[in-house]
């Protein structure tokens, strides 16, 4: 468990934390940081017959998960959306500084907001619209935020149209580094793909992608 050093009721857990039972703080949400670690193993770290290509639906979660880079933590309660954008952006910050913290394993590093309290009617516009409003800081930051919910997000894959990658069992947000082969998710807004070729340089547009 890691608590902000100068927020200590920001924490983020790992799965060590999770699986032998969460702290007495989160014994209310135990069910649902439980599921979202059944569905990084079960769904997320494997290969899916509807994917449209081999190998996991995530190529990242193996990895983060077993070098203890995979960070969850819970936004409790009824939120609105100035709440949800401070509570992303407070975590994007932080993520930054574990990113740092630790160079060998910096791309890694992955940080999961969930909102178990959410009722169905708002995940579209609280965490649907959050990313889409801070996608841009994200990507220009080099990294990439990602938005999964039981709905699911109406966001195809990229082997698969008829299918929907992104469904997860508790609507959360998610933190992570931007790679080479995101291309695929910037080419709808030229200032993603200048962004991305800052970051990886002119080159790194042709790359291909490994992603649902």
């Amino acid at each position: 468990m890691l608590t902000h050093p100068t927020s200590p009721d920001r924490v983020l857990l790992q799965a060590t934390d999770i699986e032998p039972g969460p702290p007495a703080r989160y014994g209310e949400y135990a069910e649902a940081l439980r599921a979202t670690l059944v569905w990084a193993r079960q769904y997320l770290m494997r290969p899916n017959p509807d994917l449209g290509r081999t190998g996991p639906v995530c190529p990242f979660v193996a990895g983060s998960l077993r070098h203890n880079r995979f960070h969850l933590t819970v936004c409790a309660g009824a939120l609105d959306e100035p709440t949800v954008l401070d509570t992303v952006r407070d975590h994007r910050d932080w993520f930054l500084d574990l990113a740092r913290a630790d160079v060998k394993q910096a791309q890694l590093t992955t940080i999961l907001i969930l909102f178990p309290d959410l009722p169905i009617q708002d995940i579209p516009r609280l965490i649907d619209d959050t990313q889409a409003k801070l996608k841009l800081d994200f990507v220009e930051s080099g990294l990439m935020i990602g938005q999964f919910h039981p709905i699911p997000p109406n966001q195809p894959g990229l082997w698969n149209p008829d299918f929907r990658p992104l469904r997860s069992p508790v609507p959360m947000l998610v933190i992570r580094h931007m790679v080479p082969s995101d291309i695929p998710f910037l080419t709808m807004d030229s200032r993603y793909l200048a962004a991305h070729r800052r970051v990886f340089g002119p080159a790194s547009i042709g790359i291909g992608n490994d992603h649902a």
